[in-house]
């Protein structure tokens, strides 16, 4: 059980980043959340996120940027038991148009991290990867054994970047790192930009809803309490030094069928707009998750439909 320690978590007024707070919180952890509020979506919306959190005695909110070492000095100097950095500039689509960027944030700015558990000696440090990794990859399910990685954004490549450096960190500096490879996360707080979000806001509003490519795409939706679970364990795993694990649902639903998920939980039709296939996007997303049901106890219980039903009831009430 996790429960009387000190995280550090970076990007902590976010989608899974809030939700995971108020979990650790609810164990009896101390939480401090670093966020620097990027702009990519509205920092309203993350102030939301965190509003339940700030009266938590156990609840510290620092905002600053990953990437000022001087920052994290001065304001983070307490005492911590692990990192989880889940901070990150997000999205496959935007990082093709600002490539330079996404190397600073989710490259050096890992780094920086890591730098920083060496000077105050964490030896604990949980990274959010990402499935997007594996690329074009038709050996499915993707197993983490798999070491043939074939990116196709520049988002993919900072974050096989930073499981890089974690393991040059854990190798020279002893700090166990656990890479966490995330399969299209949704649920209640989701970002406004993806794809159940948008859809359903859209279909709701009786307003078109742009399908990229013809709809067979298949991705292995992933509910965020799951998620949280996942990465709980991942704070209390301690037998490798540096390990990658998948937090999946090991399922995989066509994009079709998930717009399909939504007209029935609204009880309203899509107007579809077709597009093209948008550069960056794979094909399919696939995880094997027997590793993190062995070493982390994890074991996802959501179904797309009873996600989708919980993201409408969450929507509704917070429109």
């Amino acid at each position: 059980m996790l429960s009387n320690k000190h995280i550090l978590l970076t990007g902590g007024a976010g989608f899974i980043g809030s939700h995971l707070a108020n979990a650790l919180l609810e164990l009896g952890n101390k939480v401090t959340v670093i966020d620097n509020f990027d702009p990519f979506y509205s920092k309203e919306i993350k102030l939301k996120n965190i509003q339940s959190l700030v009266q938590n005695t156990n609840f510290k909110f620092q905002e600053m940027d990953i990437r000022e070492m001087d920052q994290l000095q001065t304001h983070c100097n307490e005492s911590y038991d692990m990192i989880v950095h889940l901070a990150a500039k997000a999205g496959v689509r935007p990082s093709i148009e600002n490539p330079l960027e996404y190397q600073s944030v989710n490259v050096a700015g890992t780094q920086n991290l890591l730098e920083f558990a060496k000077i105050k000696k964490i030896n604990h440090f949980v990274f959010a990867s990402s499935s997007s990794v594996y690329g074009v990859n038709p050996h499915v399910p993707w197993k983490e054994s798999d070491y043939v990685l074939n990116p196709i954004s520049p988002y993919a490549s900072t974050k096989i970047s930073g499981e890089l450096l974690g393991h040059v960190y854990s190798h020279l500096y002893n700090i166990r790192f656990v890479a966490l490879r995330f399969f299209t996360v949704f649920g209640p707080r989701q970002r406004p930009d993806l794809a159940i979000h948008l859809f359903t806001k859209k279909i709701m509003n009786g307003e078109p809803i742009n399908m990229f490519g013809d709809g067979s795409t298949r991705r292995d939706y992933t509910y965020v309490d799951d998620i949280v679970s996942g990465i709980i364990g991942a704070c209390t795993y301690d037998e490798k030094m540096f390990e990658v694990f998948n937090l999946g649902n090991s399922q995989t639903v066509t994009l079709n069928e998930m717009i399909s998920t939504i007209e029935n939980t609204l009880s309203k039709k899509a107007i579809i707009h077709q597009m093209p296939e948008q550069p960056g996007d794979v094909p399919i997303t696939f995880s094997d998750i027997t590793k993190a049901k062995e070493k982390l106890n994890f074991n996802p219980q959501t179904s797309l439909k009873e996600g989708v039903e919980k993201f409408v009831e969450w929507l509704n009430k917070n429109k």
